[in-house]
């Protein structure tokens, strides 16, 4: 019966991450940034050392909202330029439940 179920459970995961290597990825292809968008990554990181750099406990409530908001904008810019790996959750659904079988 254990091996009934170390093999469907191996199925499974194979079949959860075969669309993942079987898709065309163009993003994979762009590893070098264009001159625009090292300088825009540049800006970003010294926007972020000058908000590192602030003094929090002068500030209002309102303030300090703002700046956390620029901050996750700045994130997401960032991410977008520098590209990422993502777990969709579907697979981290799976990878939890193999956890559990096999723990």
């Amino acid at each position: 019966m254990k091996k009934i179920a170390y093999l469907l459970s191996l199925m499974m995961l194979f079949t959860a991450f075969a669309p993942a290597f079987a898709a065309d990825n163009k993003e994979k292809e762009k590893l070098e940034l264009t001159a625009e968008e090292k300088e825009r990554l540049s800006e970003i990181e010294n926007r972020v050392d000058e908000i590192k750099a602030m003094d929090f406990g002068d500030m209002s409530k309102a303030e300090k909202k703002g700046i956390k908001k620029e901050l996750k904008e700045l994130n997401k810019e960032a991410k977008q330029l520098s590209g990422g790996v993502y777990i969709s959750v579907g697979a981290i659904i799976l990878i939890l439940i193999l956890i559990l079988i096999f723990a």
